[in-house]
């Protein structure tokens, strides 16, 4: 488990002693992040949304999963802290530090219940998941700056 960034041994050690280590009693991930209280809350009525606060949870683990997912949006070169820039500029910082313990919880559950070690997705995954995306955003901030851009494919 010490292969997520922002968990260490002894985050380690208490993640486990909360647990209890085994989460084959936990159908999914998500059973767990909801357990802990780092799910989205959703609360509509008549078609209006109104506060998506989170639901109290096991306060020890929701405190040791804010540390680290602070410590692990810090890395630059990490999917974690792209995904955390990129939901800051919409959603705002709180929110985003949310998501991202939640990224963590799930990536702990998969590291749990699967025994491996966790693969880091890397920070241009949003860029080879959708490189068109990539190109549009570029094109439209070279155009913002007063200048063309042409993109050629590289003859392979």
């Amino acid at each position: 488990m010490q292969t997520i960034p922002g968990i260490g041994r002894l985050g380690s050690e208490i993640i486990i002693a909360e647990t209890g280590g085994d989460v084959a009693q936990l159908a999914s991930a998500h059973h767990l992040a909801s357990w802990i209280g780092v799910c989205p809350g959703q609360n509509e009525s008549a078609g209006v949304s109104k506060s998506g606060r989170t639901r109290p949870g096991n306060a020890n683990l929701k405190r040791l999963l804010g540390v680290a997912a602070m410590v692990a949006i810090r890395n630059k070169g990490s999917y974690l802290g792209v995904f955390f820039r990129r939901l800051t500029a919409r959603r705002g910082g709180k929110r985003a530090l949310v998501a991202v313990m939640r990224k963590l919880v799930i990536a702990v559950w998969h590291v749990l219940h699967d025994h491996e070690p966790y693969r880091d997705l890397g920070a241009d995954h949003f860029t080879r998941r959708d490189p068109e995306r990539a190109m549009r955003r570029m094109l439209k901030e070279a155009n913002s700056l007063g200048l063309t851009i042409r993109f050629d494919p590289i003859p392979a």
